[in-house]
């Protein structure tokens, strides 16, 4: 039996890799994760045959709660709240494991008489796992607007509280690894480790909300792992480490995709609000409006046309009607194409789901560092909801908060046009000098109902 559930363990982490290589493409995405959803079918059953296992009754009400609070729920989220959801299922995640390790400490008295390392890896998941939960309940506050998406800080105290917090995580885990054995030991552990979760991403703004997705990602993997450790769990190892490095390796892409450094993100502090635009000295600057009708005109009448996505888009889950237009477009001989911005929207690749859901062709998706030097042969940039990407602020203003951040180079198109509700700001809370170029236009209000609006012109052009 306990070479039939190594071999169970390693097919499961097989169809686990082999799952996570269909996510690089939209064609294979669903089927990597039917894959992956298998090998984790198989994994749960070769940890229901591991000798002892017991509580049945209380196993089948665990899997029961879980498939009627978790198929309807993502079934039925729209995909405008995506990055809340993920943020939700991973904070999930990081709480199991930390209440694994809880159980782990009481059926052990401890961890008397287990190995050091049973007890370190158990101690570990158990803060990274409380972190993650509640730093991911709190990303997600922020994420549905329960919370502010501004910067919520202690000011001068916030640092030394953190550490503070972190410390007294440290410390009850040490005592508890020397043979403390009193409950409220793990218990206070606990509650350090959340209340470091909780004052970690409260500072954190909106603008670095991508990163602190994959950041809390990666942490519930490493937590994972751990715990598979301790438990002597090879599935769950494998699954922990594979989430942990991806999550690792996408955390440090978003960072640099926003020339951030990760501790700099950590220490919080950049972005949220909404700020009404206005001049750097206060003045009202003047901006140029245009009509849907203006806007049919000018892109009937290119040879390519490049469409903008960013969270405006998204909030108005317009990408049905955007994939229209681009449609009517190529009729007419005219070239689309779709510049991605790394972080665009709230969570890493939430326009390219939100786009491959409206049936866009992947070839139309460029990312930055391909679409950026087409800019120039582009006769109309259509931005459609994206702020802080397409600030040209970030590569002409030393003093600007975003300076350095690479960004979609839309202003050296030959003409822009800006859809936006209002002149308000994006996440960083500051004007985007692209809405002030000669050569932007702005179409101002609902973004489905505007390109609605374009639709209906060029159909009659």
């Amino acid at each position: 039996m306990t070479t039939f559930i190594a071999v169970l363990y390693i097919i499961s982490f097989a169809l686990f890799i082999y799952g996570l290589m269909g996510l690089t493409g939209p064609r294979t995405a669903v089927r990597g994760n039917w894959i992956a959803a298998v090998g984790m079918g198989i994994a749960v059953i070769a940890t229901l045959l591991t000798p002892g296992m017991s509580n049945w009754l209380l196993i089948a009400l665990g899997v029961a709660i879980g498939v009627v609070v978790g198929v309807p729920s993502a079934r039925k989220v729209k995909m405008t709240a995506m990055p809340q959801m993920v943020a939700l299922f991973n904070g999930v995640g990081g709480g199991a494991v930390a209440l694994i390790a809880w159980v782990e400490f009481r059926t052990t008295e401890g961890y008397a008489h287990e190995p050091a390392y049973v007890a370190i890896a158990s101690l570990f998941a158990a803060i990274v796992g409380s972190v993650s939960f509640w730093g991911s309940n709190i990303a997600f506050g922020k994420l549905q607007e329960l919370i502010s998406g501004r910067p919520i800080t202690l000011g001068k105290l916030q640092q030394p509280v953190n550490a503070l917090v972190l410390i007294a995580a440290i410390v009850f885990a040490v005592v508890i690894a020397t043979g403390g054995d009193a409950e409220l030991l793990m218990i206070g552990l606990l509650v350090a480790a959340g209340v470091l979760g909780v004052v970690v991403v409260l500072p954190i703004g909106g603008a670095d909300m991508p990163v602190v997705i994959s950041l809390l990602n990666a942490l519930t993997g490493l937590s994972a792992a751990a715990m598979g450790l301790a438990l002597d769990n090879t599935a769950l190892i494998v699954a922990g480490m594979i989430v942990g490095a991806s999550g690792s390796i996408l955390t440090n892409l978003m960072a640099k995709a926003m020339n951030r450094s990760i501790p700099a993100i950590v220490a919080g502090g950049f972005g949220g609000g909404t700020t009404v635009a206005s001049g750097g000295s206060g003045e009202v600057r003047p901006v140029r409006s245009t009509s849907a009708s203006d806007t049919a005109i000018q892109m009937a009448y290119a040879n390519k046309v490049v469409v903008v996505p960013g969270y405006g888009m998204a909030v108005a889950q317009a990408q049905h009607v955007v994939r229209e237009m681009a449609k009517l477009l190529e009729a007419k001989g005219i070239t689309v194409a779709y510049a991605i911005h790394p972080v665009a929207g709230r969570m890493p690749g939430h326009m390219n789901v939100l786009l491959a859901e409206a049936d866009v062709p992947y070839e139309q998706l460029k990312e930055m560092d391909e679409i950026n030097s087409e800019f120039a042969q582009t006769d109309v940039a259509l931005v459609i909801g994206a702020n802080d990407v397409t600030n040209p602020a970030a590569e002409t203003d030393p003093g600007s908060p975003i300076y350095g951040m690479p960004i979609l180079k839309v202003n050296h198109s030959r003409s822009v046009i800006v859809l936006k509700r209002s002149m308000s700001s994006g996440f960083a809370g500051i004007d985007n000098e692209l809405f002030y170029d000669a050569k932007t236009s702005m179409l101002f209000g609902d973004a489905k109902s505007s390109v609605g609006e374009i639709v209906e012109e060029l159909k009659a052009l």
